[in-house]
């Protein structure tokens, strides 16, 4: 048989044990579950072939979700505790907001935009994702719950949104929900999305987002997961720019048990661009994996990727970006960046920078370091009187200033300035 000809291996047992618990939950909710039901029925049925994905995944190579397959989650019951004290974790923004615990809308919790059309309750359903293709976007859309829909009209700034997910999971019982999320900007229209992920306790988010942005349209989304330490954290962005349009984004990765941020921004319309820049801080034996794919379509695209990592204790970071360039898309200009700083000698970090083109005229780079804390930069601080921990704390920030620095949007900025302190003050030892 040629290898052409081979069937697909099987899925390992705990990924198919781990995917069975998820259809029986599928098969129990039916009836019940809310948007296209036609949709549901081919998630499922790519969820059930393909299961969880593992490690001989190639997409999946560097992060293996057994923890989470050994964990049994359940259906999140109707919210209703107290969240005041994430809450009061939130950037102090006067700005409306959508909140969403255990992956249901709040209405008591959130102020609707007016600048833009907000739609919520049911699952945002659009064209971009591939559930064929991604098992967690099949599991997504086999199980979605709420999500928002958010369109803003031709030529409004719509200013900034919050959109806020709250997890309350506890270790005796675990829960797992799966929003879905659309945003889409009209020709010429602008907005910031604050997309903020906290949580306490014992539970899996696993949101899919579709984003499509029109001529001449800016989208930026400035992320920030800081879930429970003891969460599962599995988000994926699909992101299709028309000709002259923005798509700039920012991860900050802090929190999670395990965690995978993946993104695939499509470029579709000549002069498009995307910024796709990330910061992963991690420490104990936290995992996480920032996976993008930038797909040039059309010709005169640019796309930025600036990722950093800050590695303590036996974590390990993950970084795989891919930058494809079609036939057609010449004058094409990609550039990736992964830089790993390891503060211990037990973390880790994976790089898989990639390049993929078919065109002839392109400017296209990518590339990698991973170090230390440099000892002379360090015995200059400590020779001027600067104590150990100040002067490592200073270096850290500067090797972060870089990511940071791109973000103009000054409320947004602060709020994961403050995010990064507040995680280092956790990890100084």
């Amino acid at each position: 048989m040629s290898a052409l000809a081979r069937p697909r291996a099987l899925p390992p047992a705990w990924s198919q044990d781990a995917a069975a618990a998820f259809v029986a939950r599928y098969d129990g909710l039916r009836v019940r579950l809310p948007g296209d039901s036609t949709m549901r029925a081919a998630g499922a049925a790519t969820f059930i072939a393909r299961g969880l994905p593992g490690v001989r995944d190639e997409a999946w190579h560097f992060t293996s979700l057994r923890p989470l397959a050994e964990t049994r989650f359940a259906e999140p019951l109707t919210p209703v505790a107290d969240c005041a004290a994430m809450l009061a974790r939130l950037p102090s923004l006067d700005a409306p907001r959508l909140v969403f615990v255990d992956g249901r809308f709040r209405d008591d919790l959130s102020v609707v935009p007016t600048q833009a059309a907000v739609r919520v309750g049911g699952p945002a359903y659009g064209a971009l994702a591939k559930p064929e293709r991604e098992p967690m976007v099949a599991l997504n859309t086999m199980l979605a719950g709420d999500g928002a829909a958010i369109e803003v009209a031709e030529g409004v700034d719509a200013g900034a949104l919050l959109l806020v997910s709250l997890g309350s999971g506890t270790a005796e019982r675990p829960v797992a929900f799966h929003p879905r999320h659309s945003v889409h900007l009209g020709a010429g229209a602008r907005l910031t999305l604050l997309d903020i992920a906290l949580g306490e306790g014992t539970y899996l988010h696993n949101p899919v987002f579709e984003l499509a942005v029109a001529a001449s349209a800016t989208l930026t989304h400035l992320r920030l997961q800081d879930e429970s330490a003891a969460a599962f954290h599995v988000s994926t962005v699909y992101a299709e720019v028309a000709a002259a349009g923005t798509y700039d984004s920012f991860a900050l990765t802090l929190g999670g048990k395990l965690a995978r941020m993946e993104v695939h921004a499509t470029l579709a319309g000549p002069g498009a661009s995307a910024h796709l820049n990330a910061a992963q801080l991690l420490g104990g034996s936290q995992h996480a994996d920032f996976t993008t794919v930038v797909s040039h379509v059309a010709p005169s695209c640019a796309s930025r990727q600036t990722v950093k990592n800050v590695l303590t204790g036996r974590s390990r970071g993950v970084f795989q970006g891919k930058i494809e360039v079609a036939r057609d898309a010449q004058k094409t200009d990609g550039y990736q960046m992964n830089q790993a700083l390891l503060l211990s000698p037990d973390a880790e970090i994976d790089s898989k920078p990639e390049l993929e083109i078919f065109a002839d005229d392109v400017k296209c780079s990518h590339g990698a370091t991973v170090g230390e804390l440099d000892t002379e930069q360090l015995f200059y601080l400590r020779s001027r009187g600067v104590p150990q921990d100040v002067a490592r704390a200073m270096l850290v920030r500067a090797f972060l200033t870089e990511a940071l620095d791109p973000i103009t949007h000054e409320a947004g900025r602060a709020m994961l300035e403050a995010a990064i302190e507040a995680w280092w003050e956790r990890h100084t030892p």
